[in-house]
């Protein structure tokens, strides 16, 4: 494994707590020999994460949708900048090019990556470690709901094991560095 991508916010506008996660997260993918892709702004914790581990010897990847570049394009921190024609691309190239994924706090769009990556993993086209960074219990509410899926027959038990909740920038790099794949089957899809 080499490269994490990383989904969060763009929001420059949250509590410090978020911040600090990002930063320390990306301190930790650096110094355990990681390299980073991300959305390749200058925003938010996604910028956060990106710059901390480029100081700490990551090589940075940015991915973005051309209709994006000319908003909040941030080439000159990156080792890679790659520009897709949109949305669906940019998330096939992030996909391509990451080995696990972290979702850290972040909005409708992060949850949709971090969902897409999910359901390609149950459905056995990735067997990549995909890891939620619940940060002062930000994800609290989406694991209750996958647990009512669960519950309500709409997945499967085993479904559980294809994401890891983190509470700690620490716990999600311990998963990533410890990570086994199990074999993906279609356990995973049909009741």
């Amino acid at each position: 494994m080499k490269t994490i991508s990383v989904y969060a916010s763009s929001s420059n506008n949250l509590q410090e707590i978020f911040y600090s996660h990002a930063r320390t997260l990306g301190k930790l993918i650096g110094k355990n020999g990681y390299d980073l892709v991300y959305g390749g702004s200058r925003l938010g914790l996604m910028y956060a994460c990106a710059d901390a581990a480029r100081e700490n010897g990551s090589k940075i990847y940015g991915v973005m949708p051309e209709k994006l570049v000319k908003i909040c394009a941030n080439p000159e921190d990156c080792d890679k900048f790659i520009i897709t024609e949109g949305m669906r691309e940019r998330k096939a190239k992030l996909d391509e090019i990451s080995d696990a994924v972290i979702a850290m706090a972040g909005g409708f769009g992060t949850l949709e990556e971090i969902s897409e990556m999910i359901v390609q993993k149950q459905l056995g086209y990735n067997n990549k470690p995909i890891v939620f960074l619940n940060t002062a219990g930000f994800y609290n509410t989406l694991v209750k709901f996958f647990d009512e899926v669960i519950l309500k027959n709409f997945a499967k038990e085993t479904s559980r094991k294809l994401f890891y909740v983190a509470e700690t920038p620490e716990e999600a790099i311990d998963y990533i560095v410890n990570y086994k794949p199990e074999a993906v089957e279609s356990k995973h899809i049909f009741k």
